[in-house]
């Protein structure tokens, strides 16, 4: 074991050369990590023979025993594990370790799969590695998911994205995706990086990253779909809606330059054929109580901060949701959705509130979106579901000129105290 760079190192086979990296992101996942490094070391030997490959895992100091767990997995494929020091924690932490192993690897491809992934194949392997043998340098999944899981990409990530950058990548925080060498030396060169982006914040840094910056992206069809830990909307967040909506807030502001000379959105590349799919994914039980009680306390707690960032008439058109009682009649239009997460973009640039409390205001709103979008796809199979948030994009899209108008508008009254 070495120690470099305040990272961690177990190379048994003292590694120093692969052309494919299979990266699988960890804390405390001794009991699930052995299937995905089984199956990515089947995979990588079934389909990219021919190449030098390594399996990694980037961790964080796990103290349940996943450093074991995987090194003692049989694989063909020889492996390293990376930590960050002890204490040092975060998803993107361990994809910063990850890049810099990757540049120092010389990797032509890095393909990275989710530490608790019940559903990946060899095919996986494949689908997101082949396209990066290519012209390709970032490659986004494509996976069946129940209609109410990856709530925060259905609903903010995913229509944001694409209405503001104009590129349709459907899972741009899907956890499972490639990315060339060359990317990951792009990625280690930014300037932004943050607490954030060094948690949860990474995957839609990284997504958002390839895309302003113009990178060759595709997305690929995996398959079966995504069998993992799903979460309810309705839970407990953590610190994942915070991040995630933060960083994506921040290269808003970075990239404004971009976003503003971009008006329709364009298809990606697809690699695969989108055969249909047999197997269904797992279902996400929500709690709709909680949503519907998060939003009308929401006015309590929150209505100041709304009234403060939000314009009079689509704050008439909000306090009127008050007057529903029956949570199962509960809804509201998707343009004033886009109008709601556009104002608090805004405010975000702003800082007309303090940027933490203002994130924490937006979680009821979050809750109700969820909310209104199962009251009206309780009854829809997973491809109606779907086609009804192809619609709810194209209504941000029609949107857009409302949050440039606006955008500039905060700009010009506020002028030099946004500087300070």
């Amino acid at each position: 074991m070495a120690v470099n760079n305040n990272r961690i190192v177990a190379n048994p086979l003292h590694i120093t050369e692969a052309d494919i990296i299979v990266g699988i992101p960890s804390y405390n996942e001794a009991d699930n990590i052995a299937f995905p490094t089984d199956v990515a070391s089947r995979g990588l030997r079934e389909n990219f023979s021919t190449k030098s490959s390594v399996i990694i895992n980037v961790d964080n100091h796990s103290p349940d025993g996943t450093k074991e767990a995987f090194l003692d997995t049989p694989t063909e494929v020889p492996k390293i594990y990376i930590s960050t020091a002890p204490g040092v924690k975060g998803k993107g932490n361990n994809f910063r370790n990850l890049f810099e192993a990757a540049v120092e690897l010389n990797a032509k491809a890095i393909i990275v799969v989710d530490a608790d992934l019940k559903s990946i194949t060899p095919s996986w392997i494949r689908y997101l590695g082949e396209p990066l043998m290519g012209r390709f340098d970032y490659v986004a999944p494509i996976y069946a998911r129940h209609k109410y899981d990856g709530s925060i990409t259905n609903h903010i990530a995913y229509p944001l994205l694409r209405s503001l950058f104009g590129l349709r990548v459907r899972q741009p925080i899907g956890g499972d995706f490639g990315f060339s060498g060359k990317l990951a030396r792009a990625f280690l060169s930014e300037k932004l990086w943050n607490d954030k982006i060094a948690h949860f914040g990474i995957d839609i840094w990284m997504t958002t990253i390839a895309i302003a910056r113009r990178f060759n992206i595709c997305q690929a069809f995996l398959g079966n779909p995504k069998i993992h830990n799903p979460k309810d909307p309705a839970a407990d967040l953590g610190s994942m809606f915070t991040e995630v909506v933060s960083t994506l807030f921040d290269l808003i502001i970075d990239f404004e330059f971009i976003w503003k000379d971009t008006f329709e959105s364009r298809p990606s590349n697809i690699y695969g054929f989108g055969l249909g799919i047999e197997e269904k994914p797992p279902v996400v039980n929500v709690n709709t109580d909680i949503l519907y009680k998060s939003f009308m306390n929401g006015f309590k707690k929150y209505g100041e901060i709304w009234e403060k960032i939000i314009p009079g008439p689509e704050y008439m058109e909000i306090s009127k949701l008050k007057q529903i009682k029956d949570k199962k009649q509960f809804y509201y239009s998707s343009d004033l959705w886009a109008r709601v997460l556009f104002n608090f973009a805004i405010a975000y640039r702003t800082n007309l509130v303090d940027r933490e409390k203002l994130i924490e205001s937006m979680i009821p709103f979050y809750h109700s979106r969820n909310l209104s979008f199962i009251n009206r796809t309780e009854n829809s199979s997973i491809q109606d579901a779907e086609e009804y948030l192809e619609n709810v994009t194209r209504v941000f899209e029609k949107e857009k000129y409302y949050l440039i108008q606006r955008w500039d508008a905060s700009v010009k009254r506020l002028g030099h105290k946004l500087f300070k």
